[in-house]
């Protein structure tokens, strides 16, 4: 079932827009009753999980725990279940998309930062990055290489300094919505997201923000796949700069 829309005050006084928050879930059945929970307990926002074709009750446990579940019909990657989160978002008017995910990482009480940042700073994306401000996030050797590798490129392309072009945990407003709803990349999207909005003449900040290890499961990241996962990401970035920049929809 579908949590009805909230619109309770950020602030006494300022109030609390319209947000969707998409759960991208694979074979997260242990973890997404509580990142359902822990939603619902910090922030006045509707929640949408999108089921990528778990085969573990994924969905089922998300349903009982109250949350809206679009189950994809098999496996079709995390771009194509964030993707499917911007559209049920645009279809839904809703003001602000804020993605998290399944597995725990993404405290809600952080999601009111980056709603907060794209009001106050006029940004059509606001990142949270466990690099800027205090930083409690202690990644391995492998990861803090290729999330400093992208750093730069992602820095150099956008000519402004993005610290976690990896994080998955960000808001976008109505002008992003409409541009993922539209359009968004399928094998490796955070990196490359992050530059479509930029090509696409989208303003983007970064939010300090405290995240978590996963809450269940084990992640499949070996050092040698962190190295082959950046060489692919390098090459998916050379062949998105190599294609014309992707519009806005008429409208947004």
């Amino acid at each position: 079932m579908e949590a009805p829309a909230i619109s309770e005050a950020a602030a006494p006084g300022a109030p609390f827009p319209r947000c969707l928050a998409i759960v991208p879930a694979f074979q997260e059945r242990d973890a997404i009753a509580q990142v359902i929970a822990d939603i619902r307990a910090h922030s006045p926002v509707d929640i949408v999980v999108i089921d990528d074709g778990s085969g573990d009750g994924t969905a089922a446990e998300a349903v009982r725990a109250g949350a809206r579940v679009i189950t994809l019909p098999f496996n079709l990657g995390i771009g194509s279940a964030v993707q499917t989160g911007y559209m049920a978002a645009q279809e839904g008017d809703f003001d602000v998309a804020i993605q998290v995910d399944g597995d725990g990482q993404h405290p809600a009480a952080e999601i009111g930062k980056l709603v907060t940042a794209l009001g106050e700073s006029g940004a059509d994306i606001a990142i949270g990055s466990r690099f800027v401000g205090e930083r409690h996030y202690r990644p391995t050797f492998a990861r803090r290489v290729g999330i400093a590798v992208f750093a730069r490129v992602v820095s150099a392309i956008c000519g402004t300094r993005i610290t976690d072009s990896t994080s998955g945990f960000r808001a976008g407003n109505r002008r992003a919505i409409a541009l993922f709803a539209a359009a968004y990349p399928h094998d490796y999207p955070e990196v490359e997201a992050v530059i479509i909005a930029h090509r696409a003449g989208l303003r983007i900040v970064e939010v300090p923000v405290q995240m978590r290890t996963r809450q269940a499961g084990r992640s499949s990241i070996t050092p040698v796949r962190s190295a082959y996962y950046m060489l692919k990401v390098l090459l998916a970035v050379a062949m998105l700069m190599l294609r014309r920049p992707v519009k806005l929809p008429e409208g947004s």
